[in-house]
């Protein structure tokens, strides 16, 4: 198949828009980000095992394959938990805008280190699509206004470069090592890291254990542990320059619309704009991979 990446990537895409919408569900109900982060670890275990079954088990332990497998869990599910900390003393308006343009942190170290190129028209979908991401992102301003930048601008720079470096590594890890022996890295870091989420919840809080709460959190994370798969498949067959925004993009647009339908929510005009660059930035991602 010429374009298995691209099979991967909008499958990969369209579940992490789905569980963008549907993960404020169980944090509206008062069910913890931090134990969402614990729940979404362990669902992890759940495609690991699929996968590693089709390949009679087959997991690399060589060193190189434990350092880059473990390097792409640890930015990512990493990442994850410094932004946690980052929303809990930064305006969140600000910081995903930042932690948004990671690709361009993708896109660079592609292009320098893997030789990555595409055409014109490949170039045009990834400028839109930087464009794009931070509208997407756009929050309006709540209460005063007022903040310092502190200690949540190093971190959100910290989340931005992580995942940003994430992609890169991913596309090279897979250059030296098998797909599916990446995931079980990533999956075991995202294990072990889970601790660090345990000990950052507030349990002075009320906390929702009903089904509303952690239950209805794993069947959520199920959908985002295979998108995690989904994405590791799609660096495997193609560029990490095309991947990471296409994914990064177009994401969003479906979270928003399926939060219009299930919340009502209408989107300001910043996010508006976003969308219809996102979808042309989309077009012209997978034109220019002709």
């Amino acid at each position: 198949m010429k374009k298995k990446w691209l099979l991967f990537a909008i499958t990969q895409t369209i579940l992490g828009g789905v569980w963008g919408a549907l993960i404020e569900i169980p944090d509206r109900a008062g069910f913890p980000t931090t134990l969402g982060y614990i729940i979404w670890s362990f669902t992890m275990i759940i495609p690991t095992v699929i996968t590693l079954k089709a390949v009679n088990w087959k997991v690399e332990y060589n060193r190189r394959a434990i350092i880059y497998g473990s390097l792409v869990g640890l930015f990512g599910a990493g990442g994850q938990l410094i932004l946690f900390q980052a929303l809990r003393i930064g305006p969140a308006f600000l910081i995903f805008p930042i932690i948004s343009l990671a690709p361009v942190i993708t896109i660079l170290l592609a292009y320098i280190f893997l030789k990555e190129r595409t055409s014109i028209w490949g170039w045009a979908g990834i400028v839109l699509a930087i464009i794009a991401i931070p509208l997407l992102s756009y929050q309006s301003i709540d209460g005063t206004g007022s903040f310092n930048f502190g200690i949540w601008t190093i971190l959100s720079l910290l989340v931005f470069f992580a995942w940003g470096a994430q992609g890169f590594i991913m596309k090279f890890a897979n250059k030296i090592m098998n797909a599916e022996s990446i995931f079980f890295y990533m999956a075991l870091t995202a294990i072990l890291l889970s601790p660090i989420a345990y000990f950052m919840t507030d349990f002075t809080q009320e906390i929702n254990w009903g089904f509303d709460g952690p239950y209805l959190a794993f069947l959520i994370h199920i959908i985002n542990a295979v998108a995690a798969l989904l994405l590791v498949y799609a660096y495997r067959y193609g560029k990490a320059m095309i991947i990471s925004p296409l994914t990064n993009a177009v994401s969003p647009v479906i979270t928003i619309i399926l939060s219009l339908v299930i919340y009502q929510v209408i989107p300001n005009g910043f996010i508006i704009v976003g969308m219809v660059i996102a979808i042309i930035a989309a077009f012209l991602l997978t034109v220019g991979e002709e």
